[in-house]
């Protein structure tokens, strides 16, 4: 048995498309009526319970006469425009059963990114709790952009592990765990644990999504990357052996949490922020920032892109293989930074004043990646 699942007392359990509708983009009923008499019992039971569920793009489609999931974005709002409704008050009548209130949260990436936006969503999670309600997350997929394309709600589901300070988090799928190829294979084997970074070597974890949904094992660990970095452990199985997973039988795959949680402002800054520039640092600002921890001055910096204003991520990026070392707030806006480069801070005081001594970012508004 896993302890720490057992032991943990607030649980965010993430379901994909392909696990609540039928290949024709219809709900399926008894798929999402077993899930939720599981997560039903789990909240009875005294634990707090966080549901991020996709489906509704895909439950959409068959009351539009869509064949196929569509392409294009209109399309794509237009169905869960119809979809989300359906599957609200599905789970809505489901958990009701049970004599539970669900309470519906939409998110879109602003507001896992902007750091006002991820407090509000905070306290509407943390007041729902707290009124022993259970939050079911999606996407609002009516009204965005970056996350449709994006693909699957397990980032997202990460992220809201992290902004409710979960025990634990459950990723469900149609496939039972993470393999070391496609689980079609003989050949195959069943990853039980995930420890380090080095296990998931040789692995493949490139299988695409269904036909419903457009996620696939890729953001799944990804997922997993992220909430286990910030101390939370991860199961991964499928829909079907949930009950089992949340009882603690040792299925599916575990993934480690590391031992000590981060500081939750520069998680945010590492995972929940989308950068808006790219500063180009020579290899002694690399050096200073990366393996001194240092503040990045102006005379590191080679080169600037992207259009910013100060306050805004961006991220920090060797000059020699153009690979991000680091993200962090700036704090000058993009047009003012290139008549700085390559000078002193107190070049910069002496010739603009001493508001221009200032760092270009300060080690504390700095995380690396």
């Amino acid at each position: 048995m896993r302890d720490v699942v057992t032991g943990a007392r607030r649980v965010v359990v993430k379901v994909g498309s392909s696990s609540l509708t039928t290949a024709a983009g219809v709900i399926d009923e008894q798929r999402v009526d077993a899930l939720v008499d599981v997560l039903g019992r789990l909240a009875s039971g005294g634990r707090e319970v966080v549901l991020v569920s996709s489906g509704a793009i895909a439950a959409g489609l068959s009351p539009l006469r869509l064949p196929r999931r569509p392409r294009d974005l209109a399309t794509q709002q237009a169905a869960a425009s119809v979809g989300q409704g359906l599957l609200i008050g599905r789970y809505a009548a489901g958990f009701a059963r049970h004599g539970l209130t669900v309470g519906q949260v939409l998110l879109t990436v602003d507001d896992v990114t902007r750091r006002a936006h991820y407090r509000n969503a905070y306290r509407t999670l943390r007041k729902l709790l707290d009124l022993g309600a259970l939050p079911i997350v999606n996407e609002n997929d009516t009204v965005a952009t970056e996350e449709i394309r994006f693909g699957d709600n397990d980032r997202l589901a990460a992220l809201v592990a992290a902004l409710v300070q979960a025990d634990l988090l459950v990723l469900l799928s149609d496939v039972d765990a993470l393999y070391t190829g496609k689980p079609s294979n003989p050949a195959s084997r069943r990853v039980p644990i995930v420890q380090t970074e080095s296990d998931l070597s040789g692995i493949s974890i490139s299988a695409p999504g269904s036909r419903v949904g457009t996620g696939g094992m890729v953001t799944k660990v990804e997922a997993a990357r992220i909430a286990t970095g910030f101390g939370i452990p991860v199961v991964l199985t499928s829909a079907a052996l949930a009950g089992e997973a949340l009882s603690g039988e040792e299925i599916g795959t575990f993934f480690e949490a590391v031992a000590r949680r981060p500081a939750a402002r520069l998680f945010w800054l590492a995972h929940a922020t989308a950068p808006r520039g790219r500063l180009h640092l020579d290899p002694g600002a690399v050096a200073a920032v990366v393996a001194r921890r240092k503040s990045l001055l102006p005379a590191g910096i080679t080169a600037v892109d992207g259009s910013f204003a100060a306050g805004d991520p961006v991220d920090l990026v060797d000059a020699g293989s153009g690979a991000p070392v680091a993200r962090g707030l700036v704090n000058y806006d993009a047009v003012e930074l290139p008549a700085l480069l390559g000078r002193s801070t107190p070049e910069l005081a002496a010739a603009l004043g001493p508001g221009y001594e200032r760092e270009v970012v300060h080690r504390d508004d700095l995380v690396l990646l």
